[in-house]
């Protein structure tokens, strides 16, 4: 009697054993590097606010992850607009936002079609905001592209900060709903 308890026991030990060792392999829960920035996702339209540009357009973007969810893009697309001749009315651009290195922090790169590229830092301070701020320690001005949404309404604002400046400017500001 004592040697079958003694080896249901060694099995039950064994079987916990190799349930932690197989629990243990797996590692731990990787966390959501998209948690923060979730609400972007999906298609959204835009009719600009304000901004220095005086640009009066409606227009329309969309976030989703791609690449096996490696990469989240933004896809922006025009519409009907009204501007100063030195605003690009068939503005078009990508933003790409990736883990960083460290898997801890986000970051981002944008494109347009004039020839611009800017390298972001992504941050949420907040539920529903996300900040892009560009390195200001690069040649030309520093950029600020936010997002934030409230009671279902996107809002965006895209400034810059000149050198030798301390305040940032609005270029352009936008809302509009989910699509």
């Amino acid at each position: 009697m004592r040697g079958r308890i003694a080896l249901l026991a060694a099995i039950t030990v064994l079987m916990v054993l190799g349930v932690a060792a197989q629990v243990s392999a797996q590692g731990p829960a990787k966390a959501d590097p998209w948690a923060g920035v979730r609400f972007l996702l999906g298609s959204w339209g835009a009719k600009t606010t304000g901004g220095m540009a005086q640009a009066q357009a409606s227009a329309g973007y969309a976030f989703r992850l791609e690449l096996r969810d490696h990469v989240l893009a933004r896809h922006s697309r025009s519409g009907a607009c009204n501007a100063p001749d030195d605003f690009d009315c068939q503005h078009s651009d990508l933003l790409y936002v990736y883990p960083a290195a460290n898997g801890l922090a986000l970051q981002a790169i944008y494109f347009d079609n004039e020839g611009h590229v800017i390298h972001y830092d992504v941050s949420t301070p907040k539920p529903g905001t996300a900040v892009f701020l560009s390195d200001p320690a690069q040649p030309g001005p520093q950029f600020r592209l936010s997002y934030e949404l409230l009671d279902g309404v996107m809002s965006g604002k895209f400034e810059l900060k000149m050198p030798g400046q301390t305040e940032f400017m609005s270029y352009l500001e936008w809302s509009g709903k989910r699509q």
